[in-house]
């Protein structure tokens, strides 16, 4: 799936998404990440759903973005709520979706300067 981006001014832009492949700005990654319009942490460790544990989003918790979305690979899979709930204590809003939907919602909300943040994992 290839995205076509429209005004949008976010450092970060997520390009294509394929189950595997993320593609952001002009570089290619073949692991999980975590995106916002100012920041692209590279080294996010899960690369499956089943991987991901609530230290994993404790970076979240420090960056304080409004909206959450974590993307949950090729599927949509509903972590434990145990991983993401103090998230949701903190007043982050967390949205569940494959991450594809993720991408384009992503895109979405950063070209109207949103502060939203998504956790994408890869498999």
């Amino acid at each position: 799936m290839s995205l076509t981006l429209d005004d949008n001014n976010a450092n970060y832009q997520i390009r294509a998404y394929k189950p595997g492949f993320i593609q952001v700005n002009e570089t290619t990654f073949t692991h999980s990440l975590i995106i916002s319009a100012t920041q692209l942490i590279t080294d996010w460790a899960p690369q499956t759903l089943q991987e991901l544990k609530a230290e994993h989003l404790s970076i979240i918790k420090e960056l304080k973005p409004a909206v959450l979305l974590i993307g949950t690979g090729a599927t949509l899979k509903f972590p434990s709520l145990d991983i993401y709930g103090e998230l949701l204590n903190q007043g982050i809003g967390v949205e569940i979706m494959d991450t594809s939907a993720a991408c384009r919602t992503y895109n979405a909300l950063a070209s109207e300067e949103r502060n939203v943040m998504a956790a994408l994992i890869i498999k």
